[in-house]
């Protein structure tokens, strides 16, 4: 691991070695370029010019193109935006590539990427994820309300084998009071532009293969089909799918895996296409003092008082109903097919680790419960018990809470019997650039310090007055660098500019 004092400069080493191309933008293109769906024998290439009109990408492993690996013509259309994409098919295992695109003597910014190892090689792999970024400027200004993006920046310069930007690549309905949501294709479209336009995110794009993945703001703040509508749906899809060069089928949604080498296999879950409507849905969890959706309608009422002097609704009773529509068993997360496609998967993989990349946290903390595992309870112990019955060297990787949080993912932890553990941790990691949770749960309240309090009674605290995390950052923007090896999982929470996050690891997880 990089101490403090050495990151700077390695850091300066690493972006000397970002591709070429990463100053202004290249004549005729925009927004840079990027590699997705990367695998030990393709990648999916995108960028976006500024005409429509046929164009030609390029593939080496030179970077001065001398000998052509690939060379397919690719067309720009207004009906995507003037997005380019094209899969290159045929790849060597662990090799670097070298790709652009062409008009004349045009050409966008030069990218790079490195395809996965076979999976019979024993490597070590690095990767960083986040997510959460909005770039929306306040009504008035023409300056990113939140920041520049400065964790993706980070991540480029960290020389991963690949990074996940996980969740939340736009805000539709943006936090930034008095902007309104982006609801169409084309406000979408605009949007994606928008967060494009940093060239912090361009930099994470062009430096190495980058798995994109949606979450709920691509379409609207806690999307559910069922709640939201099907245009909402398909709109989002149809945008997110111009500006990432991701693999989606009406079918299997974004469900898919991708094996790098002997230790690592990622299984990226869609938790929007497929789930039930909220428990919260119809107003059945409604705090009778608030009119809102009660804020932890899953805590245990001596929980709930012991709060109710900071948030005085929590001394309110949950509905029978409420509680109820959370247990139901016929609600559901991912939907009977793709949970039984995991599951499949995961019991068939070979590799050492097995990660799985999760929209929203699946580990338990209470608070606004709704649109997290928490909120689809049957299915989520359903989930863990087939986890600990049926696999080894498994962990969660999410984003979407805002906050850096990890724990043990327990099947209960202040119910009545106290902490049961799985086995089994996740981490979440973020924002880039939105509200952080302790902000949020500030908002929420109406008080100005109750999320730090939440945060160092409820989130640090032990059973059985608080959950008792191992971590819990919930007021920095960050990254966190996943270093996988044969025996060893090891994750490092960083802040924007790469430093470390006090009092949350490096955590160390080993095989077993």
């Amino acid at each position: 691991m990089k101490t403090l004092a050495k990151a700077p400069m390695l850091a300066a080493v690493a972006l000397l070695a970002l591709p070429a191309g990463a100053g202004a933008a290249a004549r005729g293109f925009h927004f840079g370029v990027a590699a997705g769906e990367v695998t030990s024998s393709s990648a999916v290439l995108w960028a976006r010019a500024d005409r429509p009109g046929s164009y030609i990408l390029e593939v080496s492993t030179d970077r001065r193109f001398r000998l052509h690996v690939a060379r397919r013509r690719v067309a720009a259309r207004p009906s995507h935006d003037n997005t380019l994409q094209r899969r290159v098919r045929g790849l060597r295992p662990d090799t670097t590539y070298w790709y652009r695109f062409v008009k004349g003597r045009r050409h966008s910014d030069l990218g790079r990427f490195r395809s996965a190892p076979s999976p019979r090689k024993a490597k070590t792999i690095r990767f960083a994820f986040s997510g959460d970024a909005d770039a929306q400027p306040a009504p008035g200004s023409t300056k990113p309300f939140y920041n520049l993006f400065q964790a993706y920046r980070a991540m480029a310069r960290a020389g991963n084998a690949f990074n996940i930007n996980l969740g939340d690549t736009i805000y539709s309905d943006s936090e930034v009071g008095g902007t309104p949501p982006a609801l169409s294709v084309r406000a979408k479209w605009a949007k994606y532009r928008q967060n494009l336009a940093l060239r912090s995110l361009q930099l994470l794009r062009g430096s190495t293969g980058v798995y994109s993945h949606w979450d709920d703001h691509e379409f609207v703040n806690d999307f559910t089909r069922a709640e939201s509508g099907e245009k909402i749906y398909a709109d989002g899809v149809r945008a997110f799918r111009d500006y990432a060069p991701v693999r989606w089928t009406a079918r299997d949604g974004l469900y898919r895996t991708f094996r790098w080498g002997r230790n690592l296999e990622l299984f990226f879950l869609d938790e929007r296409s497929f789930r039930s409507a909220k428990a919260s849905a119809n107003h059945v969890c409604d705090n009778p003092r608030t009119g809102s959706p009660d804020l932890a309608p899953t805590a245990p009422q001596a929980t709930r008082s012991l709060f109710a002097v900071v948030v005085p609704s929590l001394a309110a009773p949950v509905s029978q109903q409420c509680l109820d529509a959370i247990d139901d068993p016929s609600r559901t997360m991912l939907g009977r097919a793709q949970l039984a496609r995991l599951e499949r998967a995961l019991a068939a993989s070979t590799a050492r680790w097995k990660v799985i990349v999760n929209e929203v946290p699946i580990q338990q903390f209470y608070a606004l419960p709704y649109d997290r595992w928490e909120g689809y309870a049957a299915e989520r112990a359903e989930l863990l018990d087939w986890l600990t019955k049926h696999t080894r060297n498994v962990t969660f990787v999410t984003t979407d809470v805002h906050a850096n949080l990890v724990n043990d993912v327990r099947f209960q932890t202040l119910e009545q019997g106290g902490p049961r553990d799985s086995g089994i941790t996740e981490f979440t990691a973020g924002p880039v650039a939105t509200m952080t949770f302790a902000k949020e749960i500030d908002s929420a309240t109406g008080q100005a310090g109750s999320g730090k309090l939440v945060t160092d009674v409820f989130f640090k605290g032990a059973p059985p007055n608080g959950v008792g995390m191992r971590c819990a950052a919930t007021d920095v923007f960050s990254f966190a660098e996943v270093t996988v090896t044969a025996r060893t999982l090891t994750v490092d929470y960083r802040d924007q500019d790469g430093r470390r996050i006090p009092d949350c690891g490096p955590f160390t997880l080993r095989a077993r």
